[in-house]
C-alpha cells in the first residue's frame, strides 16, 4: 500500500501545479488541432482522388 499512497501524493502535487488554461491558449489549440484535421483530410482525399483516377484510367 506504500506505492498506492505514493501514487496518490505524487498525483496531488502533479494537480497542485497545473493551471487552466486562458482563452488565449484555447484558441491556439483549437486551431492547431483544427488544422491538423484539415491536413489529414486534404491528404486523404488526394490520395483517394489519385486512386480513383489510376483506376478509372487502368480500364
Amino acid at each position: 500500500m506504500a506505492s498506492l499512497s505514493n501514487l496518490i501524493e505524487s498525483w496531488r502535487k502533479i494537480l497542485e501545479l497545473v493551471r487552466r488554461p486562458d482563452n488565449d491558449e484555447y484558441k491556439l489549440f483549437l486551431k492547431v488541432i483544427l488544422l491538423g484535421f484539415f491536413l489529414v483530410g486534404a491528404i486523404a482525399f488526394t490520395i483517394n482522388s489519385i486512386t480513383v483516377l489510376v483506376l478509372n484510367i487502368a480500364r
